[in-house]
């Protein structure tokens, strides 16, 4: 059976208001256009749905078992209808973002402190882990988009935005004095105990190929889970600790740690926005993105940061 829809909607306010007067009012439309849509809908459906009266119309029985269906459906609709706007208004919504302990502490932080704040009705989820498992969430659709760090995995689909670059170094503390200042080669580093990050994560992938290309094999006498705690191990002197210089910044400051220097310095890397360009961006979503663009909370965002697709 296939009948205008538009007839349900005008018979919904007919049989709400108690008249076909009230009901053109609230439509804005005439009284012959709600009578004629009415007649309509009982020619198609078979039966009468209203009895005419003095004071206006009221429902049959077979009008009151429609009606009942009829009242939940279009309520659900405007319901949605409401839930949309608001939506769209940025009022709710929710978010979810993929992020490694980097790019959550030195970059996306204070981005969502602000979000937050502008927008304190939108539901953030910030699912924590490696660059190589926010890729992969994202592959998978369980984040909406993710900040991650090079070097990536090669799988297509993906619109990566160059939101800043960082520097992988080697510190060390008071144990290791005696290179301070010094000139290293890299082969250094096969005599030396290192502390680094455990593999799986694209610091570590990093650093690893670079050394490879450099005929250097370390072998890490301790590997941990978070460079927070690679900075503690070398404050220790437990080690030199391949870290990102963020982490170790206030230490270098401090001159609790220094920073080994090499012949040649590791080559900067990117931090990423990653999207899947399968996913359509919610309106949640787009008003984050809008602020990432705006850059004025992002710390070390660069002035000539590049997007492409993978």
């Amino acid at each position: 059976m296939d009948i205008n829809l538009e007839y349900y909607r005008v018979f919904y306010y007919v049989a709400k208001l108690g008249g076909i007067t009230a009901a053109a009012e609230t439509l804005a439309i005439t009284q012959p256009a709600v009578s004629q849509a009415i007649r309509n809908l009982e020619k198609a459906l078979g039966t009468e749905l209203f009895i005419r009266t003095g004071k206006g119309v009221r429902l049959t029985q077979t009008g009151q078992t429609l009606y009942s269906y009829v009242r939940r459906g279009y309520e659900e609709i405007r319901a949605g209808e409401r839930k949309l706007r608001k939506m769209m208004d940025a009022e709710t919504g929710e978010i979810c973002i993929g992020a490694s302990d980097m790019t959550l502490r030195f970059y996306l932080l204070p981005i969502l402190q602000r979000f937050h704040e502008a927008y304190p009705g939108i539901h953030l989820t910030v699912t924590n882990g490696p660059s190589p498992e926010t890729m992969q969430y994202l592959w998978e659709g369980t984040i909406d988009f993710g900040f991650v760090t090079a070097p990536l995995s090669k799988k297509g689909g993906f619109h990566l935005t160059q939101v800043r670059e960082i520097q992988d170094i080697f510190v060390a503390g008071s144990r290791f004095t005696h290179l301070r200042g010094k000139q290293l080669e890299w082969k250094r580093l096969e005599a030396l105990p290192v502390v680094c990050l455990e593999k799986g994560t694209s610091t570590r992938s990093y650093v690893d190929a670079f050394l490879k290309e450099k005929g250097v094999s370390v072998q890490p006498e301790i590997e941990l889970a978070t460079s927070d705690m690679i900075v503690q191990f070398a404050l220790k002197n437990l080690g030199v600790a391949c870290v990102v210089r963020d982490f170790a910044e206030a230490y270098l400051e401090s001159g609790e740690l220094f920073e080994l220097k090499f012949d040649q310095s590791i080559p900067r890397r990117a931090m990423y926005l990653a999207i899947n360009k399968k996913i359509p961006i919610s309106f949640a979503s787009a008003k984050f993105l809008e602020m990432l663009e705006d850059g004025s909370t992002a710390p070390g965002k660069d002035p000539e940061a590049k997007s492409f697709d993978e």
